[in-house]
């Protein structure tokens, strides 16, 4: 069901909470500006901190249809917006069942993210999520700015197609290389950052209801603890939701060090980290928080 657009702060942070992302009152606010203003919002952060999870729970929240454009290395405007169905047009030529005039022509296209992004939708404009753009070259950044800044792509074959209305844009970046300038300048920028043990609690509450209270407690002090030690990769709160869903599966009432030896690869995902953490460390670490938790 499509939704009305949150008239406040408060309504936004409301509308979040309600599908499920619990969000820290500056990235509510800057997500209301961005759909007031229509304006892109640049989400940076390290992965793992919910930054691609905040466009989903909008799309569902507004009952608008989520397009997702993963980003990679050498992800060129092609990919991005548009391409010929070759083969298609091989098979139209072969059957003389059109002219060479008639084979650029909509039926042979295939679609791409930011092309579907600007045709208009049932229920409203799409949220286009322009995932881990930090992965893509300069050239598509440039190629970007004009896209966001018009909303519109052209095609050679079919001319400049333009969005009625402006999508609603996220683009996130996990900041193995800086964006450039321009392209943040067209957005709202927010660093999206670890949650706080309090947040998290609630986020844990949130995604994994069925996790017995003091269990919660256990898991998200153990993972704020790891984030203090010196790793490779520290776990996000994906990597916390994914570990809470693994205990409840295993029935688990509360950590061990035996539970945390058999389940450590939910939560660090390099070799190097889970040694560091096996055994010693992790008994280490539990009787820690368990000094820290005890009334």
């Amino acid at each position: 069901m499509v939704s009305p657009l949150p008239a406040s702060i408060d309504a936004t942070e409301r509308l979040l909470a309600d599908n499920g992302y619990v969000a820290p009152r500056a990235l509510s606010t800057v997500t209301f500006l961005s759909l007031k203003l229509g304006r892109p919002l640049f989400l940076e952060g390290e992965a793992g901190t919910g930054k691609t999870e905040i466009a989903k729970t909008l799309a569902t929240a507004l009952g608008r249809r989520l397009i997702r454009l993963q980003c990679y290395e050498g992800l060129d405007a092609a990919s991005a917006v548009a391409e010929w169905n070759f083969a298609a047009q091989m098979i139209a030529i072969r059957a003389e069942a059109t002219h060479r005039a008639d084979l650029f022509t909509e039926e042979f296209l295939i679609e791409r993210p930011l092309l579907a992004a600007m045709r208009p939708q049932d229920g409203g404009p799409p949220v286009l999520l322009i995932d881990e753009v930090d992965r893509t070259d300069e050239p598509f950044e440039a190629f970007l700015l004009e896209a966001l800044s018009d909303y519109q792509v052209t095609i050679p074959e079919l001319g400049t197609i333009r969005a009625p209305e402006a999508p609603i844009v996220l683009l996130t970046s996990n900041r193995t290389r800086e964006v450039h300038d321009a392209l943040k300048r067209r957005c709202l920028y927010h660093w999206v950052d670890y949650p706080d043990a309090a947040r998290e609690l609630d986020i844990l509450n949130a995604r994994a209801p069925g996790l017995a209270p003091a269990l919660s407690r256990e898991v998200v002090a153990f993972v704020q603890k790891l984030r203090m030690e010196d790793l490779f990769k520290k776990p996000g709160v994906a990597e916390t939701l994914d570990w809470a869903k693994c205990l409840l599966a295993l029935d688990v009432l509360t950590l061990s060090p035996e539970v945390i030896a058999d389940t450590l690869g939910a939560i660090l995902k390099y070799q190097d980290d889970i040694q560091r953490i096996q055994g010693s460390e992790a008994r280490r670490l539990l009787e820690d928080i368990r000094k820290e938790l005890s009334p």
